[in-house]
């Protein structure tokens, strides 16, 4: 594989996780900030967001940019480090998503109005969902890193 492809690689993925990344501050921003206070925003029966529709395909896409990147580096060891940290720190959301979520989001989409104790447990979701941007950051911060530094190693060689 020429090294040009190898980078576009890890490149691919550093934009399909950038582009997460802002959906994340978006939802994070502006949607939980209210949908607590109005169900109606995030149950797309009623009319309200379907976020499937976006997570579903940028996630996909994502994962299969950073698994192929991880085949593409992992020879190379300085880019390796970068690599198992982008890994780590984006699979261990997605795990901490279908632990706690997704069943969440799932119920709270099929809910009507919501009772005072659906309240506290919505916004208690949306405080902890703040977490999960970070966590992605530090995977788009990994992915730039090895980019940046795997580009250099190629232009030097």
């Amino acid at each position: 594989m020429t090294s040009a492809i190898v980078v576009m690689i890890p490149l691919t993925a550093l934009v399909l996780g950038a582009v997460g990344l802002g959906g994340s501050i978006y939802e994070t921003l502006l949607v939980d900030r209210v949908w607590p206070n109005n169900p109606v925003i995030i149950q797309p029966s009623r009319g309200g967001l379907d976020r499937k529709l976006f997570w579903g395909p940028i996630h996909t896409l994502f994962e299969v940019a950073l698994l192929a990147s991880a085949w593409a580096v992992w020879s190379e060891t300085s880019a390796r480090s970068w690599i198992i940290v982008a890994l780590l720190a984006h699979f261990g959301s997605r795990a901490w998503s279908f632990a706690y979520f997704i069943p969440k989001t799932l119920r709270f989409e099929k809910l009507g109005e919501l009772t005072e104790e659906q309240v506290r447990s919505a916004r208690r979701w949306t405080r902890l969902s703040r977490c999960r941007p970070v966590l992605e950051a530090v995977s788009i911060f990994s992915l730039g890193a090895l980019v940046f530094s795997f580009s250099a190693a190629v232009t030097r060689s």
